[in-house]
């Protein structure tokens, strides 16, 4: 992520439960990870009425995750989220997990999702206000939920 527009930044502390018998997070927990700081994203960067009162609805087509450092139990994580892409209908999400407060990176992703109508559940055209903020992206705004 080396756009001019700096990354939404998410923090959370990795809980016990998302971790297995050696203290590592279990692979499934980095996509609710990405759910949760997307979300926080979309509060951030659309107008809050806009982002959960049901105009933009979106579904999750795809969920793509590359580890290459475990996190483990008491780690304070930091995820960045930015959209990579925003086309007619659908956008990506691009996400970067870190040791908050280190540089190197030890998970990456991507979502690929379709906003689609409230009523139907087809497709639907991303409005060009919600492209705006999509790309815009709440630049260099943090919610820390890890309690340090």
């Amino acid at each position: 992520m080396t756009d001019k527009i700096e990354p939404f930044r998410y923090v959370i502390r990795v809980r016990y439960g998302e971790c297995d018998g050696q203290h590592v997070v279990y692979n499934p927990k980095y996509g609710e990870y990405f759910d949760l700081a997307s979300t926080e994203f979309l509060r951030a960067a659309a107008a809050p009425a806009s982002a959960f009162d049901g105009s933009f609805e979106f579904q999750v087509v795809k969920l793509l995750v590359e580890w290459s450092a475990p996190a483990r139990f008491d780690d304070v994580l930091e995820v960045s989220v930015r959209a990579t892409r925003v086309g007619n209908t659908s956008f990506v999400l691009g996400y970067e997990i870190r040791k908050a407060g280190e540089a190197d990176t030890i998970v990456t992703g991507e979502t690929v999702n379709v906003h689609v109508d409230s009523k139907t559940w087809q497709k639907k055209q991303i409005s060009p206000q919600m492209r705006e903020r999509l790309l815009n992206g709440a630049s260099g705004k943090t919610v820390d939920q890890s309690g340090r």
